[in-house]
């Protein structure tokens, strides 16, 4: 059971690893916003934009939570892939949100384990924000050309 301001290593450690992860798709689609050209830049721009501020907040949301459990958020992302064509880019962020939507739902398990309904909680919402970015891109994805 969780007490207040306590966590297992392994909760964490996982926590951390959404962090790394947050960060890195807000570079990421922030990147993708600045460097898409003409037609698809006025087309996804603004939401690869919108998606990135989502992403950062995220961060800040978990860092704000670990930290209150005792654990120091990183400051490193995980590798940032931005991608040299469109197909490549939405490729990758199809494959950054499902990662992110299993490691959120290994971490609303791990926070039920330990009693951490707060936790749970927090990443309940932000595992549906993930979904809506999954959607996206792979509506995307789809509408591209082969």
């Amino acid at each position: 059971m969780v007490m207040a301001g306590k966590a297992s290593e392994r909760l964490k450690s996982l926590l951390n690893q959404a962090i790394a992860r947050e960060i890195q798709v807000s570079i990421q689609y922030m990147w993708q916003h600045v460097q898409t050209v003409g037609p698809v830049h006025v087309l996804l721009s603004g939401e690869l934009k919108k998606i990135a501020i989502e992403e950062m907040k995220h961060a800040e949301e978990i860092a704000e939570r670990l930290w209150y459990l005792g654990g120091t958020p990183t400051t490193v992302p995980d590798p940032i892939k931005v991608g040299k064509d469109l197909r490549e880019m939405i490729e990758q962020d199809v494959k950054d949100e499902e990662k992110a939507i299993t490691l959120y739902k290994q971490i609303i398990e791990v926070a039920n384990e330990e009693g951490d309904v707060t936790t749970a909680e927090i990443f309940k919402k932000i595992l549906k924000d993930e979904e809506e970015h999954h959607d996206f891109f792979t509506t995307v994805l789809e509408g591209l050309p082969s």
